[in-house]
């Protein structure tokens, strides 16, 4: 009760920031003009916004999308606003894992620096789907895909922090629904991989953010035992009307959301975690932490499980190894 009241007056925390602080003002201090980031579904919502307050504050930005026009829209309205950005757009499908591969291959041949990753991109799909390599469709595209870059991805951002001192920073961005879900998360996962019998839009939803979250706390692990220079947070941005809900727009959409306006954050406001946890100095060295209106804050039970997160990046690595080799997910259970 206590927190949703501070949500509600938009209370600064520990950090100075609230569920009311801005993207453009938790960076008002921030120089990036060193910097590249890439930033995954940059082309609306939050990660546009997120991708226009970076190109404000001078970082190189690397827009990948699966739909390079609209990419390129966006490109064109940050330069409208910031004629001298710089700003590179590349074919990316995030629930191909080709796609992925080659999207990697192709950034590593411009021979850029890498300082920053935030994985935004997120899918909420009614209608159930199966990927080309055989994973149901949100876990594949808001965290197999991701799951894939990041560690593709990982090697240049430890070089890029070796060689320039600036510690690397990957985020996350996951969402309070990770709670909701509930269950052995592999069984769950091969059940909707193989038909649409158990499938609940939500559920899924849910299980792909869980994800999220129990890679950042693996890969957090990973990165202290390798001593390396680059952290990994994730980050729940707040409720906000974005093209997120494509999928499901209605009336029981509608209603939910007017329901919840006292909650809504606008885009501004809900991009302003992800920016603080990418950007803010007072984060160095922070690392495999949950973060809600720029504090760092708890999450559930399942997402705090060392043991679940491990098991996940095993799964993972199976899930994502060459397609010579399946796995049974049914045969690993959480």
């Amino acid at each position: 009760m206590i927190e949703t009241v501070k949500h509600l007056i938009g209370s600064g925390g520990p950090s100075g920031f609230g569920s009311r602080s801005t993207a453009d003002h938790v960076t008002c201090n921030s120089d990036l003009r060193s910097l590249t980031a890439i930033i995954t579904g940059a082309t609306s919502g939050i990660g546009a916004e997120t991708a226009r307050v970076l190109a404000k504050r001078g970082a190189r930005l690397v827009l990948p999308a699966r739909s390079v026009k609209t990419a390129e829209e966006t490109k064109a309205r940050i330069l409208a606003e910031f004629p001298d950005a710089e700003i590179i757009v590349m074919h990316l499908d995030l629930s191909s894992l080709t796609s992925v591969r080659r999207f990697v291959d192709d950034f590593e041949s411009l021979n850029l620096p890498l300082n920053i990753l935030i994985n935004n991109a997120g899918k909420y799909a009614h209608k159930h789907a199966i990927s080309e390599d055989g994973v149901e469709m949100t876990f594949a595209t808001n965290y197999l895909g991701h799951f894939l870059l990041t560690k593709l991805l990982l090697k240049k951002m430890i070089e890029t922090a070796a060689q320039t001192g600036v510690q690397g920073r990957i985020v996350n961005v996951t969402s309070v629904i990770h709670s909701w879900f509930s269950g052995d998360m592999l069984q769950y996962l091969a059940d909707i991989s193989r038909n649409n019998r158990n499938y609940d839009a939500t559920r899924a939803y849910a299980l792909s953010k869980l994800a999220n979250v129990l890679h950042t706390l693996e890969l957090s692990r990973i990165l202290h035992k390798m001593d390396a220079n680059v952290t990994a947070n994730c980050v729940h941005p707040g409720i906000v009307r974005t093209r997120l809900t494509r999928d499901r727009e209605g009336i029981v959409t509608d209603l939910v959301f007017f329901l919840t306006s006292k909650l809504l954050k606008s885009v501004p406001q809900a991009a302003a975690t992800t920016c603080y946890v990418a950007t803010s100095p007072r984060l160095r060295n922070v690392c495999g932490k949950y973060f809600s209106d720029c504090n760092e804050a708890r999450t559930s039970k399942f997402g705090s499980c060392n043991l679940k997160a491990q098991r996940l990046w095993t799964a993972s690595d199976l899930l994502v190894s060459p397609p010579n080799s399946t796995p049974d997910l049914s045969q690993t259970s959480f």
